[in-house]
């Protein structure tokens, strides 16, 4: 199996950072659209479990859309072959000093295009020297 094949890390690439930006701006039907439509979809949040689409679609609809802004850093992507991804980051939000989130997300490769199966959200406290190691990265 070929790893991080520059096309394909290419295409990758791009999908995370469109998903970022959908992100940030709340922008809920390109959310939707990269999360497969699927019940056996999910995603684990900061405080909720969803199985499928439909959940995970739904509380992107309820969510508000204030807050959203963040700054990722350490973000990994790493390719397997040319139908298998998986994107890690850490995130920072402005109003929550301390903490440090992290993201997981497993991307496929279908006849639609790139779309995420599995993903996990959470937030711990920042690690002591964490901002030392994260300048030197």
């Amino acid at each position: 199996m070929e790893i991080d094949l520059p096309d394909v890390l290419a295409e990758v690439t791009a999908q995370f950072e469109r998903y970022e930006r959908a992100l940030v701006t709340n922008d809920v039907a390109v959310l939707d659209e990269l999360f497969r439509k699927d019940g056996r979809t999910l995603r684990y949040g900061i405080a909720e479990n969803l199985y499928g689409h439909a959940e995970i679609a739904s509380f992107r609809a309820a969510r508000s859309p204030a807050g959203l802004m963040r700054r990722t850093q350490r973000t990994v992507i790493t390719t397997y072959g040319r139908d298998a991804a998986v994107a890690s980051t850490l995130f920072y939000r402005d109003s929550a000093p301390g903490k440090v989130g992290r993201q997981m997300q497993t991307w496929v490769r279908f006849p639609d295009g790139w779309r995420i199966v599995a993903a996990h959200v959470s937030v711990i406290d920042e690690p002591a020297n964490a901002t030392a190691r994260e300048t030197k990265a």
